[in-house]
């Protein structure tokens, strides 16, 4: 994957962290590894580097915000800590939907310390992805998408959790 000349300090951070992990204690050599958590938003498969996921949780009741962008659902309460839900549907520009019973809340950490619920339909399983095997994203899809890895015949594009979460995008 190449790595983009407005990489902020965050980014760096959390890419050295992933990369600390995969590489062997004995120094000898290996296959830098990508791990990723994986899941659905409407008909699409994306995926986030499982280092930035703080937990995965069952839908639960979110308490609406006013006068905030129509992409926040509303807050919810993490063990006293209040946290906000943005509907990812919302964010790639899909109707919403109702939730379900594989609709899940994914908390992530994000830029600045912040830490933000991400809706999505429904999460799917941790990948382990050579870095060699995953491929650079469209121009088309730059704005949120840093990558695509393929698992069988299906394409799960990586998502620039950043911008992702920059609501003012």
């Amino acid at each position: 994957m190449s790595e983009s000349t407005s990489a902020s300090p965050t980014d760096a951070r959390w890419d050295d962290l992933a990369r600390g992990a995969s590489i062997s204690r004995e120094g000898e050599d290996v296959e830098l590894i990508q791990e990723l958590l994986s899941f659905d938003v409407g008909e699409t498969a994306y995926a986030v580097p499982i280092e930035r996921v703080r937990e995965i949780l069952r839908m639960r009741p979110i308490t609406p915000v006013p006068r905030v962008p129509a992409i926040i659902n509303g807050v919810i309460s993490i063990r006293g800590e209040v946290v906000e839900v943005i509907d990812l549907r919302r964010r790639f520009d899909l109707s919403p939907t109702e939730p379900d019973r594989r609709t899940r809340i994914v908390v992530i950490h994000g830029f600045d310390g912040r830490v933000t619920g991400c809706m999505v339909d429904r999460v799917r399983e941790v990948l382990r992805v050579p870095e060699a095997e995953i491929l650079p994203s469209a121009e088309a899809d730059a704005d949120t998408v840093t990558g695509l890895c393929k698992r069988g015949d299906e394409f799960i594009s990586l998502l620039d959790l950043d911008k992702v979460l920059d609501i003012q995008s």
